[in-house]
């Protein structure tokens, strides 16, 4: 079996240029040889997402509207690198701290999801935070209106498959942290 491969980038520059977003288009050459010269690509900051689990053995969400789609969805905390160069770990500290109030002195790297690798350039960084405890209250941005929203770990496939949870990097993660437990 022969692997995919891989596309060869001819000219690159910024389409657009704004400090909360970047759109990249590219000229790529194709294996077959076609040219395509308009194939854009969103720069996005990389992502901490974290799966918190209380000592009772219950999730945490977060729920909040979501502008792009226009709903209010459930899903795990999460954020962006702030600044860009800020550790994986240390920006799920951080941005866990600051939507919950909660921390955890229990953290494990699970992995690195690609939520939508053919056009945006960010990895999603799942931790598993365990024993969390309140230490204190949300610190959130003016975008942010947070809901914390605590599900026992035996009902949050059932949640999923209602239709509760629907976000895909929150649900590739959540399988990623409760395939070992």
């Amino acid at each position: 079996m022969t692997l995919p491969k891989r596309w060869k980038l001819l000219h690159s520059h910024l389409a657009f240029d704004h400090p909360w977003c970047q759109v990249r288009q590219d000229t790529v050459q194709l294996p077959n040889q076609t040219i395509i010269d308009d194939y854009f690509v969103s720069i996005r900051p990389e992502v901490a997402m974290i799966v918190p689990i209380t000592p009772e053995g219950t999730i945490l969400f977060v729920r909040q509207y979501r502008h792009g789609v226009q709903k209010v969805l459930l899903e795990l905390p999460a954020g962006h690198f702030y600044p860009p160069e800020e550790s994986a770990e240390v920006a799920a500290r951080r941005e866990f701290e600051e939507e919950t109030g909660y921390q955890s002195q229990d953290w494990k790297f699970l992995g690195v999801l690609y939520d939508n690798p053919p056009k945006d350039t960010n990895g999603i960084h799942v931790f598993l935070a365990q024993n969390i405890h309140q230490v204190g209250e949300q610190h959130l941005d003016i975008t942010e209106e947070i809901e914390l929203v605590f599900i026992p770990i035996n009902e949050v496939m059932d949640t999923i498959f209602r239709g509760k949870i629907c976000v895909s990097g929150t649900i590739a993660a959540l399988v990623m942290a409760l395939h070992g437990m």
